[in-house]
């Protein structure tokens, strides 16, 4: 059966877990306080005055959330972080919000899911901060995630990546002082990187992997924190004529289109849409391949990804993502968004917006064709991270292409945003999203060694993924129980 975690399993190392704790100062905030940061207490909030953004200080946990302010240092809590995009650069009616993730420490909305996979098995005691290292497989951000909420949590991190990932990931895991392994190949090469984590099962037994495509941690995070955040967006720019119309969330690991199945209850009518890499449209006709979309490794169906609650798949050209990139970056890019009319603030705020993140907007932008939505139609998407963590990308594309003109950008803002199509897209029937799901087994019970009982109760089980996402609420009482005891 799916395991939830819901008790202490031992308590020897649980007490063990709280010694470290005490021993550095540690406490954990609870997924209460990530949602609503005014739950958080004041002495706390004075602390966080005087500490960086990415500082490695065990009170930075307190800013997992998608309301800190927009502050390198000594920031603490306002609204949700997040961008509109016009309809003169979408060239579609519906209006669609980005909620954006730079403001999360390392940049990146990925140090939440992380926290969502190792904080529930410290309080329950299956990890041991004095014993156990903490491997974080990932095609990038989640072991970022991964490695800094380690560090601030008394663990010992072990990064795996593919060798193909930007420099920038690479450099800053290896100054916060992470083990990194880097696997062949580039952003779909997830097979290499599980080949990896079982070479690690078999050598290494302090070893604990929490792999973001199988920990249900992952997802719980988004329903819990992320669809509030969309919420409570929505509710701010909703009129009396509006409606939530669609989710959109490139797949990756699965954990933020989760955000998806907390917005239906609310919202019945609402498209939930899986974006993916057009090279390798795993989910839109079981295809592989390379692809530059950094974030959204593919050529398999995630175990912790809930498909009967996924609408439609649309797949999008890494190179319209590349040429937005620099569109939104260079300094010719910026010039002709200027004279097409854009203020100076939004676009300086899409520097805010990294690779995958444009993947969605386009993503955004084809189901808002596709249901011919108007202006009463609301659409939400996720910029995971920011192109700052794309420097070197660029540097890549002007040695390959030369320099960027207004001409080109013309071009790309012509093509790849007003020139967007409904192809490479579909509306999953039953069937459909049943054929998507059955692809876990050839990753998930002939690899990976999980259970055929547990695939087929992920689909069956119409109580399953519900009780999954509310685990979080006995997390909190017992976090908020191993707080106290590292408090005495």
């Amino acid at each position: 059966m799916i395991q939830i975690i819901d008790k202490v399993v031992n308590s020897s190392v649980r007490d063990n877990a709280v010694k470290r704790f005490k021993e550095k100062g540690i406490i954990l905030p609870t997924f209460a306080q990530m949602q609503n940061p005014a739950l958080i207490p004041e002495e706390i909030k004075d602390k966080l005055k005087n500490i960086g953004l990415w500082e490695l200080n065990p009170l930075n946990l307190f800013r997992i959330s998608w309301k800190n302010e927009p502050k390198e240092k000594g920031g603490l809590y306002g609204n949700v972080n997040y961008i509109e995009i016009p309809k003169k650069l979408s060239g579609v009616d519906a209006r669609i919000f980005v909620l954006i993730g730079k403001w999360f420490p390392t940049g990146a909305h990925k140090v939440g899911a992380a926290y969502g996979c190792l904080a529930p098995r410290i309080i329950s005691g299956e990890f041991d901060p004095s014993y156990n290292k903490a491997v974080w497989p990932s095609t990038g951000n989640y072991c970022r995630g991964g490695a800094f909420d380690s560090e601030l949590m008394g663990v010992t991190a072990v990064a795996i990546l593919p060798e193909e990932m930007s420099k920038e990931r690479f450099a800053w895991l290896k100054e916060i002082g992470a083990e990194v392994i880097a696997t062949p190949g580039c952003e779909s090469n997830v097979k290499e990187i599980y080949d990896k984590c079982w070479d690690i099962r078999k050598n290494r037994k302090d070893c604990v992997i929490f792999n973001q495509f199988d920990e249900f941690g992952n997802p719980a995070w988004h329903y819990n924190v992320t669809a509030k955040a969309v919420q409570e967006v929505y509710h701010q720019n909703a009129t009396k004529k509006s409606h939530l119309a669609a989710y959109v969330s490139a797949t990756g690991s699965a954990g933020t289109i989760a955000a998806g199945d907390f917005l239906r209850t609310l919202h019945p009518q609402i498209k939930v849409v899986a974006s993916e890499a057009l090279q390798c449209p795993t989910l839109l006709m079981n295809g592989f391949g390379g692809h530059r979309i950094e974030g959204i490794g593919d050529k398999h169906v995630p175990w912790v990804h809930n498909l009967k609650n996924t609408d439609v798949v649309t797949a999008i050209d890494d190179e319209d993502c590349m040429r937005l990139l620099r569109l939104f970056n260079e300094k010719d890019g910026k010039a002709f968004l200027k004279a097409e009319g854009f203020d100076d603030k939004f676009i300086e705020d899409l520097n805010l917006i990294g690779i995958s993140g444009i993947g969605n907007i386009l993503s955004a932008i084809k189901t808002a064709r596709h249901f011919e939505m108007t202006t009463d139609d609301v659409i939400f998407t996720i910029a995971t991270d920011s192109a700052q963590m794309y420097s070197s990308r660029i540097e890549e594309l002007q040695a390959e292409d030369g320099n960027y003109s207004i001409l080109q950008a013309a071009k790309d803002f012509e093509k790849c945003l007003l020139g967007q199509k409904t192809d490479n897209m579909k509306e999953l029937t039953y069937n459909d999203r049943k054929a998507i799901h059955n692809l876990k087994y050839f990753t998930w019970v002939e690899q990976q060694a999980k259970e055929i009982e547990d695939l087929n109760q992920l689909w069956y089980d119409r109580e399953i993924w519900d009780r999954l996402f509310h685990q979080v609420d006995k997390w909190d009482e017992m976090i908020m129980e191993f707080n106290e005891m590292v408090k005495k």
